[in-house]
C-alpha cells in the first residue's frame, strides 16, 4: 500500500495524457485503426521491456545497501570500480548529469500532472475552461505550502487513494474492452513492428509521446529505499501494470469506435454522471504524483550535500522517528517558482508534454550504463550475458532519447537548460571544494609536531571541552591555530572531530565512531556517516556515548569552526569567473554550525582565507 502511494504516482497518472498525445499531440500520428493498434502495441511492449524487465527485474537489484536512485547508483559504481579504472571520471560526470536531469524532470512532473487532471473540467463543461489555470496554480501553491509540515500524515492516505485510482483505471478500461474484445489484438508485437516497417518516420516520431507512459520508471528505483524491492514488485505485477494496460486498451477501443474521442480519451471513457468525481480523484492522484517528485528532490538534494556535490543548505527533519522525511526550504520554493512559471508559460498539458521526456530519458540511459557496470563488477556476470541483456535495453533507451530530442524546439529545451544549470552548480561545487581541500592540506600544520610541542611548551589551559572540526586527522585545524594566536589559551579537553562522508546510505553502528587518545588532554574522534544519516552533533554525541563510552556534553562544549573566505588568484584551478561564482556559493552556504545542528550559543567561528 505504501509503494502504491509513493512509488507509482508518476507512472500511474500517465493515462491522463500519454495516449492522447500519441494520437493528437505535437508528436501524434493521427487516428486510424492501424495507428491506434500500433500505438497500443508500442505502449504494451515499452512497458514490458523498459519498466518490467529493466527496472522491476534488473535495476532494483542494484541497491546501495537498500537505497536506489542515480546518486546512490553513482556511489555504488565508484565503490565497485577499481581505483585506477578509466571509467571513474566518466562515471562521476554521468552521475552528475543524471542527478541534474532528475531536477529537470522534477519541475515538469508536478506541472503536467496537476494541469492534465484539472483539464478534465473542460469535459464536464466547456464553460469551466477559464478556471483551469487558476485552479492548477492554486493546487500547486497549496501543495508546496504544506511541505514544511512533512509528508508523514498526508502519506497515510496516499496508498488508499492510489489503490482507488488504479482500480478505477482498470475497471473503466475493462468495461470498454468487453464491448470490443478485438482491441486485444494489439497485445501482439506485430502491430508495433508493422507500424515501424510501413511508416518508420511516423513510428520514430510517436515514440516521443509513447515515452510518456514510462516517465515514472525512474521512481521505482529512486524510492526503493522507502519500501524495499519486494513490495514494489508485488504492487507492479499484482495491480499497477494490469490496470494501466487495461486503461490504455480501453482508451484505444473508444477511439476506434469514435475518432473524435481522441481529443481527451481518458475523461471521455468515464460515464458522464461520474465525470466530476473522476476529476476530483484524478486531481488527488496527480497531487500524489507531484508529491513523490518533490520529496525525491528533497532527498536528492540532501544526498548531494552530504556527498559533497552541493553547498550546505537548511534541512528540516519533519519526523522524530524517520530520518528520510525532510523538508528543504530553498529547494521547495525554487521548485514552486519554476513549476508555476511552466504552467503559465505553456498553458496546457499538451504543450507541456512537448517539453516532457528529454530529461528523464537521459537519466534512463545513464541508469542502464551504471547497472551494467554493477552487473560486471559486483554481480560478476559474464560479459557476454551483460551484453546480451543491456545492449538491447540501452538501444531502446537511446531510441526513446532520440525521439524525445525532436521535442527540443517545442519546449524540450527547458528541462535541458534547467538540468544544464543544475549540472553547472553540482560540478562547480565539487571542483571548488576539491581545490579548497587541496590548498588547506598543502598549507596545513602537521598535528604530530604540535602535540609534541604541547608537551614541551604547554600553553595556559582553561577548564571545559573544545571541539575543533577538521577535515584531515593529520592536520591542525586553522581555527585552533587562530585561537591560540589571539587568545593564548587551550581548553583542558580538546577534541579534533572529523566527519567522513561514506558513499553508502547508512553506516553500520560498529563503524560509525572511532576515538583515539592523543595525550595531553587531546583526542581525535572520527565519525563515519552515510548520505542518509542524521549528521547532528546530538546524534554524534549519543553514538560516542553508546559505542565508545566517550562522553560529550553538547550543551557544555565550545565548538570552534573555520568560516572560509575563498579568493580566486592561483593558476591551474577553474576559470576566474567560475572561481568567483564558487566563492559566492561558499559565502551563501549554510553555516556548518546549522548543518550539524550545534547549539548557537556554544559556537565560535574564526575566519580564514583560502586562495585557489
Amino acid at each position: 500500500m505504501g509503494a502504491l502511494g509513493v512509488v507509482y504516482g508518476d507512472i500511474g497518472t500517465s493515462p491522463l495524457y500519454a495516449f492522447k498525445e500519441s494520437l493528437t499531440g505535437d508528436h501524434g500520428i493521427g487516428v486510424t485503426p492501424g495507428h491506434v493498434l500500433g500505438i497500443l502495441s508500442l505502449i504494451t511492449w515499452s512497458i514490458t521491456l523498459v519498466v518490467t524487465l529493466k527496472y522491476v527485474v534488473l535495476v532494483l537489484r542494484a541497491d546501495n545497501e537498500g537505497e536506489g536512485g542515480i546518486l546512490s547508483l553513482l556511489a555504488l559504481v565508484l565503490r565497485r570500480l577499481p581505483p585506477a579504472s578509466r571509467l571513474r571520471g566518466p562515471a562521476i560526470v554521468g552521475g552528475l548529469i543524471g542527478a541534474a536531469m532528475f531536477y529537470g524532470d522534477s519541475v515538469i512532473t508536478p506541472a503536467i500532472s496537476v494541469l492534465s487532471a484539472v483539464e478534465g473540467l473542460e469535459i464536464v463543461s466547456p464553460a469551466l475552461e477559464r478556471y483551469v489555470l487558476p485552479l492548477t496554480l492554486g493546487i500547486l501553491f497549496g501543495l508546496f505550502l504544506v511541505q514544511r509540515h512533512g509528508t508523514g500524515g498526508v502519506g497515510k492516505v496516499f496508498g488508499p487513494i492510489m489503490l482507488a485510482w488504479f482500480l478505477t483505471l482498470g475497471v473503466l478500461g475493462a468495461m470498454r474492452i468487453v464491448d470490443d474484445p478485438a482491441i486485444l489484438r494489439a497485445l501482439s508485437p506485430t502491430h508495433a513492428t508493422a507500424l515501424a516497417l510501413e511508416q518508420p518516420g511516423l513510428a520514430f516520431l510517436v515514440l516521443g509521446a509513447v515515452f510518456l507512459t514510462l516517465t515514472g520508471g525512474e521512481a521505482l528505483y529512486a524510492d526503493m529505499g522507502h519500501f524495499g524491492r519486494a513490495p514494489i514488485r508485488r504492487a507492479w505485477f499484482g495491480l499497477v501494470m494490469p490496470c494501466l494496460l487495461l486503461n490504455y486498451f480501453g482508451q484505444g477501443s473508444l477511439v476506434l469506435a469514435d475518432p473524435e474521442a481522441a481529443r481527451n480519451p481518458f475523461f471521455l471513457l468515464v460515464p458522464e454522471a461520474l465525470l466530476f468525481p473522476m476529476v476530483l480523484l484524478a486531481t488527488a492522484a496527480t497531487v500524489i504524483a507531484a508529491q513523490a517528485v518533490i520529496s525525491g528532490a528533497f532527498s536528492m538534494s540532501s544526498e548531494a550535500i552530504k556527498l559533497g556535490y552541493l553547498p550546505r543548505m537548511r534541512i528540516d527533519y519533519t519526523s522524530a522517528t524517520r530520518a528520510g522525511q525532510i523538508y528543504v526550504p530553498f529547494v521547495n520554493w525554487s521548485l514552486l517558482l519554476v513549476v508555476m512559471a511552466l504552467v503559465v508559460g505553456f498553458g496546457s498539458s499538451s504543450a507541456l508534454a512537448a517539453a516532457y521526456g528529454v530529461a528523464v530519458a537521459s537519466t534512463m540511459v545513464l541508469t542502464t550504463a551504471g547497472v551494467a557496470i554493477i552487473a560486471l563488477h559486483q554481480w560478476r556476470w559474464p560479459p557476454l550475458l551483460v551484453g546480451l541483456l543491456f545492449v538491447p535495453l540501452a538501444a531502446i533507451d537511446l531510441l526513446f532519447l532520440g525521439a524525445n530530442t525532436l521535442k527540443i524546439a517545442q519546449g524540450g529545451w527547458f528541462p535541458l537548460v534547467f538540468a544544464g544549470l543544475m549540472y553547472f552548480l553540482l560540478a562547480t561545487w565539487k571542483r571548488g571544494r576539491d581545490l579548497v581541500d587541496a590548498e588547506l592540506h598543502a598549507q596545513g600544520v602537521e598535528l604530530a609536531p604540535f602535540l609534541k610541542g604541547l608537551a614541551e611548551y604547554p600553553p595556559a589551559r582553561v577548564e571545559g571541552t573544545a571541539v575543533f572540526i577538521t577535515s584531515s586527522p593529520e592536520k591542525l585545524p586553522n581555527s585552533l591555530l587562530h585561537n591560540l594566536k589571539h587568545n593564548r589559551v587551550l581548553h583542558e579537553r580538546v577534541i579534533f572531530l572529523t566527519a567522513i562522508n561514506e558513499s553508502v546510505p547508512h553506516v553500520a553502528a560498529q563503524r560509525v565512531a572511532a576515538v583515539r587518545d592523543l595525550g595531553n588532554g587531546c583526542w581525535h574522534v572520527g565519525v563515519r556517516l552515510g548520505f542518509r544519516d542524521d549528521w547532528s552533533v546530538e546524534r554524534i554525541a549519543s553514538v560516542l556515548a553508546e559505542r565508545c563510552r566517550f562522553e560529550l556534553e553538547v550543551e557544555q562544549t565550545s565548538f570552534f569552526l573555520s568560516r572560509q573566505t575563498v579568493i580566486s588568484g592561483k593558476p591551474g584551478g577553474m576559470a576566474d569567473w567560475r572561481e568567483r561564482f564558487f566563492s559566492w556559493m561558499v559565502r551563501n552556504a549554510q553555516p556548518a554550525s546549522d548543518f550539524f545542528r550545534m547549539p548557537p550559543n556554544r559556537v565560535i567561528e574564526i575566519g580564514t582565507q583560502v586562495v585557489i
